[in-house]
């Protein structure tokens, strides 16, 4: 099968790089870290005009989704530029709150395909934390088949990026909604979580690897640039090829998604039955020292049909669709965080003493990418999950 966006979907793409390399998200991570949040909250804005928001939210209520694709490939811009705040939380909050229904659909939904609001999660399976709960508008916690909004932040833990701040939300709150539709609803929305924190890690991984080979083409030993000795070639390899092989699985992910959400599959795939994906935003994050479109054709990342298309309908040829969508984002999850996680490693590796120094901008990539390996899904995790199917 050949994974390849439609024109529209690469114009969408080039339009989210040229928003955030005029943003200066260095700036915006060390303010966002220092708890000053106005200039995260001017780019998410700008990110909601930019339609990425939307993505998550049904027509319905102002959104033009859900679209799996559209969300990865949003994703992974975003996690090049390493835009802080609860983007995954966020886009999973607008899954979430449609499914559940109700006057707090009507209330939140508009506002999250605007860019307006900006709400986080805790779910049951994914650990305590919710990521970013002091900048977000409103905190949904889900408790069996109960949603309620926490009645505020909560504690703040130690998380090893200091841009992506962990609370650990109060008991109680305001009750939104209950019965089984939440228990659906919560498994669907972990299942997006960590859908685009895989893409985000998949981002991460690829812009440490780019400031990677410019700087070693740079940096010069024995006379020669460092990037030409053969250790240090194979080493970037091995990187390359990481992430080459987590991109098929997170846009395969998006086509189960979107035929999960087209009602091509069902059963042990789909959001409501099965478990969901464990050990998320948990202590492994926590502690400083551990851790979808349209288009038709063949070759086409959208809705259609016929060998080589990507989306809904039947096509032939080596697929994911044994697994089901809970799965296949969870195969994603594994291989996009471990690939990511890898880069940072050779990024930190290859820069030498100076990846170690917090006035190196790459530093807010080299923290973020265990984190975001770990949250909404750990490796083992993830692959217990694509074991049971």
């Amino acid at each position: 099968m050949r994974f390849v966006l439609t024109g529209e979907q690469r114009e969408f793409a080039r339009s989210l790089d040229a928003l955030l390399r005029a943003a200066d998200t260095p700036g915006v991570l060390r303010a966002w870290a220092a708890g000053d949040h106005g200039p995260g909250r001017a780019l998410w804005r700008r990110l909601g005009d930019a339609g990425v928001f939307a993505l998550a939210v049904p027509e319905a209520y102002g959104g033009v989704g859900p679209l799996p694709v559209e969300t990865a490939v949003a994703c992974v811009e975003l996690g090049r530029y390493a835009v802080p705040g609860p983007v995954a939380e966020t886009l999973a909050a607008g899954v979430l709150l449609a499914g559940a229904g109700g006057p707090a659909a009507k209330e939140w939904l508009p506002g999250i395909a605007s860019g307006a609001a900006m709400l986080s999660l805790r779910l049951p399976g994914h650990g305590p934390y919710a990521l970013d709960a002091d900048a977000a508008d409103a905190v949904f916690t889900v408790d069996g088949d109960g949603l309620r909004r926490a009645p505020g932040p909560g504690e703040l833990s130690v998380s090893a990026d200091p841009a992506r701040r962990l609370f650990r939300p109060g008991p109680g709150g305001e009750p939104v909604a209950g019965g089984r539709a939440v228990e659906a609803a919560s498994r669907a929305a972990g299942d997006w979580a960590s859908f685009a924190t895989a893409a985000l890690a998949l981002g991460c991984g690829e812009e440490l690897l780019r400031a990677t080979v410019a700087y070693v083409k740079q940096r010069r030993q024995f006379g020669v640039p460092v990037g030409s000795f053969q250790a240090v070639k194979h080493r970037l390899a091995d990187t390359l090829l990481g992430l080459e092989f987590a991109s098929p699985l997170l846009y395969g992910a998006a086509v189960e998604l979107t035929e999960e959400l087209s009602g091509g599959r069902a059963g042990a795939g789909s959001p409501g039955a099965g478990a969901g994906i464990g050990s998320g935003t948990g202590p492994a994050e926590g502690t400083p020292g551990s851790g979808l479109g349209t288009g038709r054709g063949a070759g086409s990342l959208g809705a259609g049909s016929g060998t080589g298309s990507l989306g809904s309908g039947s096509r032939t040829g080596p697929g994911m669709g044994a697994l089901g969508a809970g799965a296949a984002v969870a195969a994603a999850k594994a291989a996009a965080g471990e690939a990511g996680y890898a880069a940072a490693r050779t990024a930190l590796q290859l820069h030498g003493a100076i990846g170690y120094t917090e006035e190196l901008d790459l530093a807010w990539w080299l923290r973020r990418a265990r984190p975001l390996r770990d949250a909404w899904g750990t490796p083992s995790a993830c692959r217990a999950r694509v074991l049971a199917g």
